[in-house]
């Protein structure tokens, strides 16, 4: 099922009413010339169960425990923004799976050649979603080297072959913007791709909690200070959609757009875009279940590769 993705960038009081999400405005319920049932009435509701994340992007705003706590029941991905509108905090429920338990001691016993082996096959996928996306959005650039560098890839990527082919990616994914250097600190598209990445990043977690799985305990990523190491493993496929969305978004606006208003709505929409996984279109949102069910599958030794999707 598809979830929703609500995005909150004005000052809001969030709290539940009949076990559904209720966004009432300041604005409105500060105001003495309103009647208590135009207050009602301009009062909005949505149904907890529809819900998949949601983006806080407000000071102002206002969020009672008790919507936090449905919303975590409900296993819905709450991100909150900073002052420059970024992502910057992911708040998940630490109960996604009855079989929880079962599920982390599969993960926890999950063998060094096998990791190496799913990094492996997770490389392989995002060079081969990434040449697709370069041959879509730079149709004159040659991308036969990095199909080539698919096959080449070894167990735990040793030669580095997913480093080797970013730099290709990038040094041609934007013509439009000359020297870009993809850096998580710098403007422009860099900004946009921050962004997309970090609504994907919170999708692929959450899915990864609902499979009963432990986002910090990665495959390849094993930096102390990163909490969502496996989210930052199993995302990696997806990426290329991202860059789509934002190789759009800089032809339409210019290459020196950056977060607003019709960007952000833009990236937001990115969670329903269909991609192709095991032969069926899907949205991203369900395509990422069937990606992290899978990998559920490769910890419990029931399979021995992970499903991504293909551009």
């Amino acid at each position: 099922m598809i979830k929703r993705t609500l995005y909150f960038g004005n000052p809001a009081y969030l709290s539940m009413r009949n076990g559904q999400l209720l966004l009432r405005l300041p604005e409105v319920e500060c105001a003495d010339f309103f009647s208590e049932k135009f207050k009602r009435e301009a009062a909005r509701t949505f149904p907890i169960e529809d819900l998949g994340v949601v983006v806080l992007d407000d000071k102002r705003i206002t969020i009672t425990h008790g919507a936090l706590q449905c919303l975590m029941e409900n296993n819905v991905a709450v991100i909150t923004c900073d002052n420059s509108h970024m992502p910057t905090g992911l708040l998940l429920t630490l109960d996604g799976h009855t079989l929880q338990s079962e599920r982390a001691r599969d993960q926890v016993a999950c063998s060094r050649p096998l990791q190496k082996q799913l990094w492996q096959q997770t490389v392989q996928a995002k060079i081969a979603n990434q040449a697709a996306a370069l041959k879509q959005c730079v149709p004159q650039c040659e991308t036969g080297n990095m199909l080539a560098w698919v096959q080449q890839v070894r167990s735990d990527d040793a030669a580095n072959l997913e480093g080797r082919a970013a730099a290709y990616y990038w040094r041609n994914f934007f013509p439009e913007c000359p020297g870009f250097v993809r850096h998580h600190e710098l403007d422009g598209p860099n900004e946009l791709l921050n962004y997309g990445y970090a609504l994907v990043r919170a999708v692929v977690a959450r899915s990864l909690v609902g499979a009963g799985l432990l986002p910090t305990l990665g495959i390849h990523h094993h930096n102390k200070y990163n909490a969502y190491c496996l989210a930052d493993d199993i995302m990696e496929p997806y990426r290329p959609v991202v860059d789509i969305a934002v190789k759009k978004l800089v032809q339409q606006y210019g290459p020196e757009c950056g977060i607003m208003a019709e960007t952000k709505q833009a990236l937001l929409s990115i969670v329903t875009t269909e991609v192709s996984i095991a032969g069926h279109r899907s949205p991203l949102m369900v395509a990422v279940e069937t990606t992290t069910a899978s990998l559920r599958k490769c910890y419990a030794g029931e399979a021995r590769k992970i499903v991504y999707p293909e551009l």
